[in-house]
């Protein structure tokens, strides 16, 4: 395993952990290892602090595949609070507007989600890091500052309701995605189209390309992994 050369490695993040303090994890325990002070790392696709799952890191020259890593297809499971929006339209901030509910069903909802089927144009969240005169959008957006951004193009490949609570209006749904997507914003959006409101209360990425989060590392697996390699396979 030479990780100077260049390796990939998924990990499953945890929450609350932010994509750059993974990475910087990581790094800290890659050059403690192979005695190095320094070691090229990076991943591919940010997660938001409040989701969990595969998080690709690249390592030395490994760091170059990092774009071709971010356009593979991407999986998520996604829990949405139904009839409230908040302005991240997560946990991030707090409820803004509440929204009927009373006419909502499982079959409403199974009908509202085919409209996000195949190429879809998709508004990316203010709190989102989108740059907006070389700015990024959630830095003005978390300053009250109004924020435009621009629709962009993406193509959902499958999106199926897994579970619906009508005494909480919770539903958990699967997507299949590709780059770019804001499962956030496809919350807002399919609140919109139940004629009611949405947000995010849990979000996992469980596949990015053949990487799945089941054979994904913890942190916990990952330091009793990196001791089990023989030091002279990871020195230069």
């Amino acid at each position: 395993m030479d990780f100077k050369s260049g390796t990939i490695l998924s990990f499953d993040k945890p929450l609350e952990w932010t994509s750059f303090g993974l990475v910087s994890k990581v790094r800290y325990l890659l050059c403690k290892h192979i005695g190095e002070k320094k070691l090229k790392v990076g991943h591919a696709g940010t997660l938001d602090p409040l989701a969990t799952g595969v998080l690709i890191i690249c390592t030395g020259k490994a760091t170059k595949q990092i774009d071709t890593l971010q356009a593979k297809t991407k999986e998520y499971v996604a829990t949405l609070q139904l009839g409230a929006t908040t302005p991240s339209f997560d946990l991030e901030t707090p409820v803004d507007a509440t929204y009927p509910t009373e006419h909502i069903s499982q079959d409403t909802i199974e009908q509202a989600l085919t409209r996000f089927i195949g190429r879809i144009e998709q508004v990316p969240p203010s709190y989102s890091a989108c740059k907006v005169d070389g700015k990024r959008a959630y830095d003005l957006a978390r300053q009250g500052k109004e924020v435009e951004l621009k629709a962009k193009v993406l193509v959902i490949d499958e999106i199926e309701l897994q579970e619906f609570n009508p005494s909480n209006m919770q539903a958990t749904i699967r997507v299949v995605c590709s780059k770019g997507t804001y499962i956030r914003a496809l919350a807002r959006d399919i609140g919109l189209a139940l004629e009611s409101g949405a947000h995010l209360t849990a979000l996992r990425r469980t596949r990015i390309g053949d990487y799945r989060v089941e054979e994904c590392h913890t942190m916990e697996t990952f330091q009793q992994w990196l001791e089990t390699l023989p030091k002279e396979t990871v020195q230069q």
